[in-house]
């Protein structure tokens, strides 16, 4: 008992001392209020891309080319599904969810989406047409 007090007292120290380190980090955005050019829809600044979008590398997960606004991802729906499934892609002319998303963390196949997979957004990000914080000079593979 005697140790957990001490330890604790070290971090409140630690902690006291350590907030006037912190004073001079500033945010990427400097200086400006985050919430001041805050729109409130983003997904109006989405671009909509016929065809989809090229990949920066060999193994990103697509970017969801089209609005989202409206679709539903939760424990009981998963509208992507309405044109993104086994039965539906062809019909739709969408991409199918690729065999990966059925399998399970054990290896196995399953008959239906891995609820590891489930939700879309988790990975997959709509396109936005928005300016980077910060200067990026990244270049996608070839």
């Amino acid at each position: 008992m005697k140790k957990v007090i001490v330890t604790l007292l070290v971090a409140m120290v630690t902690l006291v001392f350590a907030g006037g380190a912190f004073s001079g980090v500033t945010s990427l955005r400097g200086d400006r209020d985050l919430t001041a050019d805050a729109d409130e829809n983003p997904m109006r600044k989405q671009v909509i891309t016929e065809g989809g979008v090229e990949r920066s590398y060999k193994i990103q997960p697509p970017v969801i080319p089209h609005k989202i606004d409206k679709e539903t991802i939760n424990l009981k729906t998963n509208t992507c599904m309405k044109c993104h499934s086994e039965k539906t892609y062809e019909q739709k002319k969408a991409p199918k969810v690729g065999d990966s998303h059925y399998v399970a963390r054990d290896g196995n196949v399953l008959e239906t989406i891995s609820t590891r997979r489930y939700f879309c957004n988790q990975c997959h990000t709509p396109q936005l047409n928005a300016e980077p914080i910060v200067t990026n000079r990244f270049e996608g593979a070839k």
